[in-house]
């Protein structure tokens, strides 16, 4: 198996600051993103406080085969002020299908720390690549802050890069034969 990206667009992932690797065993793989940061409160733009991030990528798979993504973990750092709220969520899709995976998750401040989490889809709720075709993978994440009820003179934030305690976000894919 082979990923080509195709493309990578949004304001959570400038060009150049993701970037995807295989795992040597063909079952993962992980996006390292470098700038991806959602802000609120004192000093943010009016549109900082939502990131995405859409990846469109190729999977070169063998003839008799299809994959989705059974398991995905995300990772960053959160900086929450009490009354404050931040998001993270991500969704997959096939390119011309309307099938989905949806994944979300909320933070509470006050939260001063680094962040994991691990979405699992049970196999008989996995969306499938369709057999015999080749179509794009499209991973579309999102970091949200919020900043509430927070001090007005405070700043909160959200990333999910890997230069902060070396996290990256890794995908696992599921196989079967069509």
């Amino acid at each position: 198996m082979t990923i080509d990206v195709m493309t990578v667009n949004g304001s959570g992932c400038k060009q150049g600051s993701a970037e995807v690797i295989v795992s040597p065993d063909n079952t993962s793989f992980w996006v390292i993103y470098s700038d991806y940061l959602a802000q609120a409160g004192k000093g943010a733009g009016a549109t900082d406080f939502r990131k995405n991030c859409q990846l469109t990528l190729q999977i070169n798979i063998p003839q008799g085969f299809t994959y989705g993504i059974a398991e995905a973990t995300y990772g960053g750092y959160g900086y929450l002020k009490p009354g404050a709220t931040g998001y993270q969520s991500v969704n997959y899709y096939f390119q011309g299908q309307s099938a989905t995976t949806t994944w979300k998750h909320s933070f509470t401040g006050p939260f001063d720390d680094n962040w994991s989490i691990t979405h699992k889809t049970e196999f008989s709720e996995i969306v499938w690549s369709p057999c015999g075709e080749q179509k794009n993978l499209n991973v579309n994440s999102a970091l949200r802050v919020d900043k509430g009820s927070s001090d007005a003179n405070t700043n909160s934030f959200m990333t999910m890069d890997y230069q902060r305690g070396e996290v990256r976000t890794l995908h696992h894919f599921s196989w079967k034969r069509c």
